[in-house]
This record gives structure tokens, sequence and C-alpha cells, in this order.
């Protein structure tokens, strides 16, 4: 063995470091893939059916196409009985980022669930606001969001304005003090007054981009009067996560799904039983195959 070929092996200790670091990432995508087991999924059948098919082309832009053209958010190769529709409590607002690679952005699994609750914007177009952001929410992690049943308490005075700055420092004492004694941040409100301002949520906007792309959207002046929720609770299992960013930056599709499933508990106040799970109808399907192909290729 020649002198630099012995250089070139990794030393004992440096790969010990490397298979832990391994293992613990690995137990991170195990747990966080958990998320996707004993869903209330619609049958997978046509899918299976459609990949044997294989790619056909978009009858809208002749693109080469399996399932669905990520481009038209159209349905390809399969009938719309065969999709599950979900209705929403809200409507779901995403602006996508110019630079999004289409066909890597899971924004469109959300359209083609439940099109008539989901509509994409391509930045700099956004939703039409009208100055009136009473009942709009932006899903954005940052210094003064607040989690989702933070909400009910945000809507917090009879006329259903919104004292912005008494509870913004509220809820940052309120969260220091829960950060320190590890106590869940859950706003503590009554039934009647969840119910009463819960409704005044009536539209929910997402954005959709890399993390690194963010920052364009996020900064727009037009979005800085909306309240902001994160989900910094739940955990990503999109096989794309980004290099660097936190696993508790998700997929587009899961942003949207843990929303509405913790918006439904602790806003509308009603038992969760499935009533969203469809919206990761494409998202389980996929995950499961592309995993199963990293498996067959020992990337797992």
């Amino acid at each position: 063995m020649s002198e630099n070929t012995a250089d070139e092996l990794p030393k004992p200790q440096e790969t010990c470091q490397t298979k832990e670091k391994q293992s613990d990432q690995r137990d991170i995508r195990e747990q966080a893939d958990q998320a996707l087991q004993g869903l209330a999924l619609a049958p997978h059948h046509a899918l299976y059916t459609a990949q044997k098919t294989g790619r056909l082309k978009c009858s809208t832009c002749g693109g080469s196409r399996m399932f669905y053209c990520y481009t038209c958010c159209s349905l390809v190769g399969l009938n719309p009985q065969q999709i599950p529709v979900v209705q929403l409590p809200v409507k779901i607002d995403i602006i996508k980022h110019p630079n999004e690679t289409d066909g890597k952005s899971t924004a469109v699994h959300a359209k083609l669930i439940a099109p008539d609750d989901v509509s994409i914007y391509t930045y700099p177009c956004i939703p039409e606001l009208d100055g009136d952001t009473q009942n709009v929410v932006l899903v954005f992690p940052g210094p003064d969001a607040m989690m989702v049943e933070e909400l009910p308490a945000f809507f917090c005075n009879s006329k259903g304005k919104r004292r912005t700055d008494s509870l913004t420092e509220e809820r940052r004492t309120k969260r220091l003090k829960m950060d320190e004694s590890g106590e869940s941040s859950g706003a503590q409100t009554s039934a009647p007054d969840s119910q009463k301002y819960s409704s005044l949520v009536q539209r929910v906007i997402f954005i959709d981009s890399t993390w690194n792309q963010t920052t364009r959207i996020i900064t727009d002046e037009r979005l800085q009067a909306l309240p902001q929720v994160e989900l910094k609770s739940r955990k990503t299992c999109f096989w794309r996560h980004q290099r660097g960013s936190p696993d508790t930056y998700l997929a587009t599709i899961e942003a949207i799904y843990y929303f509405l499933k913790d918006f439904h508990t602790h806003c509308l106040l009603r038992e969760y039983k499935g009533e969203y799970d469809n919206l990761l109808f494409f998202y389980s399907f996929l995950h499961k195959l592309i995993n199963k192909a990293k498996q067959a290729a020992g990337k797992s």
C-alpha cells in the first residue's frame, strides 16, 4: 500500500463519527416518515396502474408527464374520478418563487386534490388582499410567528380587531417562559371564543420556494401586515430535503396538511379523523416509490 493511498483512508475515529452521524440522520428520517403511517388515504391502485403505463403527453402543453402535469396542474393518464377530492375549511393561496422548479414542487398536489380551495401564484404576482388582512394569515417562521393553537387568542376582542403589538409582546414573554419550562405553547382559550374567532381565518398563504429563495418573497411589503404562523414542531420527510436547511422546513404540501390538521383541532375544536389526509395522496405514494428505488440502489 502506498503512502498516498494510506493517507486517503479515513481514520478509525473519523469512520465511527461518520457512521454515528449517518445513523442519527437515518433515525431522524425514520421518525419523520412515521407521520405518513396510518393515514386515511384513498387507494393508490390507479397510481400503480399509471406507473406501469409510463409517461404520457400532457394534453395541454405536450410535456412528458407521469400522474399529473406540474406545469398545467392537470391529471395525466388518470381520470378525476380516480383521485380523491378534499374540501378545506379555509382558502389556500400558494405564492411560488419564479425560480422554483415546477417538477420539484409539491404545491400542485394541493391544487389537484382541493381544486376549489387552492390557488397558485407565481411571484411577483400575489393574492389580491385589497388592503384587508383581517382574515388572512401567512405560514412562515419568524421571531413574531405564532403557533396555530394561538390563533384564537390572536382574535381577541369582541369587534374582531387584533391587538397586534400587545399580543406580540405577550406571545414573546409567554413563549420564553414555556421554552424555559419545556411546556406546550398552546393557547388556553375557551371553546366558545375559539369557535368565534377561528371563523375569522378565511385565507392562509404559503410560500413555495427553496430555503435560500424565501427572502425575496417574505420581505415583500404587500405581505408585511400579515400575522405569521409557524409549524416548528413538525419534521419533514421530503425526499428532496435541502442541504443546510432545518428539518422543520417542510415541503409545501406538508405545511398545508399540518396547518389544516392543527387548525381543525385547535381552532375548529373538532376531533381530527383524517379529514385532510388525502392531501398527501400523491405525496405518500411518491415517498414510498422513491424510497423504494433508493433502497434498491443502496442509497438509503
